[in-house]
């Protein structure tokens, strides 16, 4: 079988590209660590913004003691060509009350499972990302996303 050969990709348009994939995939995979050993789903994020990702969590799912004891996470998001986005991150509980009520309020289902903002199960988590990549399907090299702390 011949190697596909992916088209050449214009380095000023990689950030372009990556927010695209982002745009792209509803349910990225979220990687977290479960003391030596990785653990890994797929996540809905609540809000997007660029390369910041906001995820609702239950207090009491296993990966809220994951990232307590190691916020160091990372997301993969994949378009519909395979092409894939990967952040790493800082996970943080969102204490912005402001931005919570905006989530709380662009969130139907957030709030016909828990009720009220106020729920103490609900968490959620802002993962601040340290470094973005890009990969186009088959050029099996990534491109770093520059500047992407927000």
């Amino acid at each position: 079988m011949t190697r596909p050969t992916p088209a050449p990709i214009d380095p000023s348009r990689v950030r372009e590209l990556a927010l695209q994939v982002v745009a792209a995939d509803r349910f990225p995979m979220l990687a977290t660590i479960d003391g030596l050993h990785p653990r890994v789903r797929p996540v809905s994020p609540v809000r997007t913004d660029e390369f910041t990702v906001y995820v609702a969590n239950l207090r009491l799912y296993h990966k809220t003691e994951e990232i307590a004891a190691n916020p160091n996470v990372e997301l993969c998001y994949m378009d519909e060509r395979h092409n894939q986005v990967r952040i790493s991150g800082v996970a943080e509980v969102l204490s912005d009350r402001g931005l919570l009520e905006e989530i709380w309020q662009q969130n139907p289902l957030l709030r016909q499972y828990l009720g009220t903002m106020d729920n103490p199960l609900l968490i959620v988590y802002v993962i601040r990302p340290t470094r973005v990549r890009f990969m186009q399907e088959w050029a099996l090299e990534y491109f770093e996303v520059g500047d992407v702390a927000q």
